[in-house]
């Protein structure tokens, strides 16, 4: 192997970049951040880049991908408390100095903020490599719903330092971003996010499920997606339908997930359909097949769910903030809510559900407008990010970078 010296403007016209990326969720984990790195990480490889990728041993047998452009490390990790299905890495800073000594990659990009994700940030600075960091969860929010609140403030302490130490803090929204720049984060650049247009659609509509979920003809079936637990206001979603089924009596709640609520949900609404967790073509149907999309979480980063459910045409009711407030123009494409307004929230949906015309409308403008967000779009612009971080650094070394060349390849 031997190094050869270009200017940065030189390398820079057609970079293709080595990136190290830790998460601690990967699929076949199924939450928005999985389901998100994975399309990133595939466009980064679209694009000509190759990832290492570090993420905790998932289960007993769990093999690492080795060869193309995919090489996967596996580190240790432990389960995470009171949330199932999810570990958190443990930490590693020795052994990614290690791996990274003998395989030095040209940016550490860093998407998870536990442990793992802690020392991977420690280990690049100690190697003086580029590293940069998302804002995919609102931890300091969820401790709230888990009977932790008093550590609100230490988690938001601890967030704000992690993401201090990186070039640059990723984000899906201008709104998150005013807000964390507003708490002291620094350089905090927005990524959005897209949708499956393909997978996602109204074409999935399947009146075979609706009989199954009892749906009479001319009936209403209202529909919620994501995890069943505490931080997702699932107690709104099924307040507001029962004030649906004052109005409606032909509605019917169906609702798509898992989680610590299942239970408790299954005793306040014993005639919901309890479809647990959906995936792929499977999902899609279930979106597609329902009339109205209630969303009332307030901890949400985006709210992938808000764009899948648009692009399966359907009418969806969310609190003003996340992806709703990026996307959502009210009574047009959807319907929004002042952050907080439960009452508000509860009218909108009686008023939705009452008028198919409207909803109906709706919907095929929901869908309209996620035909124009495009995750091709949104990982030109990832990858761009990232070259942007590693220029900074490649400028900071007085204009010059060194580029490994073995075997004729860069």
């Amino acid at each position: 192997m031997k190094a050869i010296e270009f200017t940065t403007e030189e390398l820079c016209r057609d970079s293709r970049l080595r990136i190290a990326l830790v998460t601690e969720t990967w699929p076949p984990e199924v939450n928005g951040v999985a389901m998100t790195l994975k399309r990133m990480v595939d466009g980064l490889i679209r694009r000509g880049h190759s990832i290492q990728l570090i993420r905790p041993k998932q289960a007993i047998g769990d093999v690492a991908t080795h060869g193309g452009a995919l090489e996967e490390v596996l580190s240790r990790g432990i389960k995470l408390p009171r949330y199932d299905g999810l570990k958190f890495g443990l930490p590693a800073k020795s052994s990614l100095v290690r791996t990274w000594t003998r395989q030095r990659p040209d940016l550490v990009h860093v998407a998870t903020e536990g442990p793992l994700g802690w020392t991977a940030v420690s280990a690049a600075r100690k190697l003086h490599l580029p590293v940069t960091s998302d804002f995919h969860t609102r931890f300091e929010h969820y401790s709230t719903h888990y009977g932790v609140g008093w550590l609100s403030q230490p988690v938001a302490a601890y967030l704000r330092r992690f993401h201090n130490r990186t070039a640059a803090t990723f984000v899906p929204t201008s709104e998150l971003a005013g807000s964390l720049a507003a708490q002291g984060y620094e350089r905090v650049e927005v990524v959005s996010r897209g949708v499956d247009t393909v997978q996602y659609s109204p074409a999935r509509r399947s009146e075979a499920l609706r009989r199954q979920w009892e749906v009479a003809p001319g009936g209403i079936a209202v529909v919620s997606v994501g995890r069943l637990a505490p931080e997702k206001n699932l107690g709104l979603t099924l307040r507001a339908f029962a004030a649906i089924r004052e109005h409606r009596p032909d509605a019917r709640m169906v609702i798509v997930g898992d989680g610590p609520m299942r239970d408790a949900i299954a005793r306040e609404c014993p005639h919901a359909v309890l479809a647990g967790m959906r995936h792929g073509e499977d999902l899609a149907a279930h979106y597609a097949s329902a009339d109205l999309f209630l969303f009332p979480s307030l901890t949400e980063t985006f709210g992938n769910v808000t764009l899948e459910g648009m692009a399966s045409g359907l009418c969806t009711v969310a609190y003003d903030y996340a992806a709703a407030a990026e996307v959502i123009r009210d009574l047009h494409n959807g319907a929004i809510v002042r952050r907080g307004d439960e009452k508000g929230f509860i009218q909108r949906a009686v008023q939705l559900a009452c008028a198919d015309g409207l909803r109906a409308d709706i919907g095929r403008e929901a869908r309209r407008t996620a035909e124009g967000i495009d995750w091709e779009r949104v990982c030109d612009h990832f990858a761009e990010a990232l070259l942007s971080a590693w220029r900074g650094k490649a400028l900071a070394h007085d204009g010059r970078v060194s580029l490994r060349i073995q075997g004729g390849e860069s």
